[in-house]
């Protein structure tokens, strides 16, 4: 009796639901809405979801970068 008690104590905790599956979600995904368009340095339009930089370059000029576009990329450079 104690070995069928047993038994079905086990049964019962082994039998956890499963988790919902997880999936990870980037800076990207988070915003929804409130990017904007840019004109990037390469000529292409890009929308990206971040502030608007000025980072200075190896020669020592500065240059204009948009942050966390669509496309993936963190830092676009700016057509001026």
């Amino acid at each position: 009796m104690k070995v069928l008690t047993l038994a079905l104590l086990l049964s019962l905790t082994a039998t956890k639901p499963p988790q919902p599956i997880r999936h990870p979600t980037g800076q990207l995904k988070q915003h929804t809405k409130g990017g904007k368009w840019y004109f990037a340095a390469s000529g292409h339009a890009v929308y990206c979801y971040g502030p608007v930089m000025t980072l200075p370059q190896a020669n020592g000029e500065l240059q204009r970068v948009a942050t966390f576009c669509r496309d993936g990329q963190a830092v676009v450079p700016l057509k001026d």
